[in-house]
């Protein structure tokens, strides 16, 4: 089956693309259809407002991590059952990975899943001039089809006239709506962009049913959802099965997985307001590995889910939660006391925060000898990473690509047996840790892993979580 699609591309970042494509998804999931939704690149929390318009996961498509090869089937399991997909861009249309063209760009991703593209155009301040930034973007590259223009953060009747004449004149891309200017749908920020919609609940659907109420009352979603119809089928490529990729071997990574391990070993995966950054394919990998997957929340549970062999903590805002983390002092002694038996745990990015000694002067779980704080600098960017060491992740030499993002900083960033090794354009850098207290069962590092670019890394932590529980 064939899945209609479009792509929502902007200039630029802040043009206004994730408030249009959440608002695509909630008016047409409003008319009765199933929409599927999906985001370029490695963003986290995009996805949590898309998944709350359209009423499941939204899911990531990344190039860079998970390989272009992966992108099509990633989509088609990601869109099962779906009548439409709307897939959000990244930064501005043909934005990539640093240095490597147009690799992991919106661009890159439309031409992978064939789909027509609609450009947000932010029209404040502009007129007719309008025309000629979406000529440019139409003739750049022709393997892109820039197929409609939505304008947004129109200030009046008279200037959505003139920016429509200037369009009609000069560009040849048919407008597909006109957005006004509306306060009442701005999500808050901070210092990692939006607020996820796991820590705004209520207010966070409201802001999203907003959302799509603006955009049905502004755009021509016949004319949308037409226009996703014309995606032709993606010939050769068949929907990405979880059980599949665990059981073949990668191409440099964690080693060869073979059949689900037996038994299904528990693995307890944080989540909640504190660590709300997770892809999906994660946890379903980790499943088709032979695991039982638990969700638990730090903030509000005062112990491990009963039966834990491995444990999976990922990224979020541990910062913006420190004092009640560090008050769950039974929570954080059970993680200190499963990790000091041997059991495995894999930690990402607010993971790693939570597993040193403090977070800005709090304690926190202690199993790692180190210290973290907030500060100023943002650290951001796509990384070639090799593993530095065994772990139950990764063997030692494995080769990955992730990706780094925050404002926290840990002193010291590596322990004697560092995750990872990568170079910058300062220098190569060693950063993370594994193992604690001469041990080689845990993984800790700032660095963001989709594992559906890597599937025997679930494999490899299953097993580690079977082999513990087996004593």
């Amino acid at each position: 089956m064939n899945i209609p699609r479009l792509v929502v591309a902007a200039p630029s970042s802040g043009a206004g693309k994730t408030t249009v494509a959440t608002g695509l998804i909630a008016a047409l999931t409003a008319r009765g259809l199933a929409v599927s939704p999906h985001k370029v690149g490695p963003d986290y929390i995009d996805p949590g407002y898309h998944g709350l318009a359209a009423g499941r996961p939204g899911r990531n498509l990344d190039a860079f991590m998970c390989g272009p090869e992966r992108i099509a089937p990633l989509f088609l399991h990601g869109a099962a059952g779906a009548d439409v997909a709307v897939v959000e861009g990244v930064m501005g249309l043909f934005d990539g990975a640093s240095g490597r063209g147009e690799l992991a760009s919106t661009a890159h991703v439309a031409k992978l899943l064939r789909a027509p593209v609609v450009l947000v155009v932010d029209a404040s301040s502009q007129s007719r001039s309008v025309a000629a930034l979406v000529h440019g973007f139409a003739s750049w590259d022709p393997e892109v089809r820039l197929a409609g223009v939505i304008l947004n953060r129109v200030a009046s009747d008279r200037h959505e006239q003139l920016l429509r004449e200037a369009l009609e004149e000069g560009s040849g891309v048919p407008v597909l709506g006109a957005v006004r200017r509306s306060a009442a749908v701005a999500t808050p920020s901070r210092h990692l962009g939006l607020i996820p919609a796991v820590e705004r609940s209520a207010e966070a659907l409201r802001a999203v049913a907003d959302m799509g109420e603006l955009v049905a009352g502004s755009v021509d979603l016949d004319a949308v959802l037409a226009l996703a119809r014309t995606a032709p089928p993606l010939a050769g490529a068949e929907p990405w099965d979880a059980t599949a990729e665990v059981g073949v071997r990668g191409s440099g990574a964690a080693g060869a997985a073979g059949a689900a391990v037996p038994g299904a070993p528990r693995i307890a995966v944080a989540g909640g307001a504190a660590f709300s950054f997770s892809y999906a394919e994660n946890a379903e990998l980790l499943a088709a590995a032979g695991a039982e997957v638990v969700p638990f929340d730090p903030l509000h549970a005062d112990a491990l889910p009963e039966g834990t062999a491995g444990l999976v903590i990922g990224g979020g805002f541990p910062e913006m939660y420190v004092r009640e983390l560090s008050a769950n002092d039974q929570l954080r002694s059970a993680i200190a006391a499963f990790a000091a038996a041997g059991g495995p745990v894999s930690a990402e990015c607010a993971g790693l925060l939570y597993l040193g000694r403090e977070l800005d002067g709090l304690p926190m779980c202690g199993v790692l000898d180190t210290s973290a704080r907030m500060t100023e600098r943002l650290t951001l960017g796509y990384r070639e990473a090799v593993a530095l060491h065994d772990s139950p992740l990764a063997p030692a030499g494995a080769r990955l690509r992730g990706h780094e993002f925050h404002r926290t900083v840990c002193e010291p960033g590596a322990g004697e047996r560092p995750a990872w090794g990568w170079r910058l354009p300062t220098g190569p850098r060693t950063e993370g840790f594994t193992g604690a207290a001469g041990a080689e069962n845990v993984h800790a590092s700032y660095l963001h892993l989709h594992w559906a670019g890597y599937p025997q890394l679930a494999a490899s932590f299953t097993a580690a979580a079977a082999a513990f529980r087996a004593g």
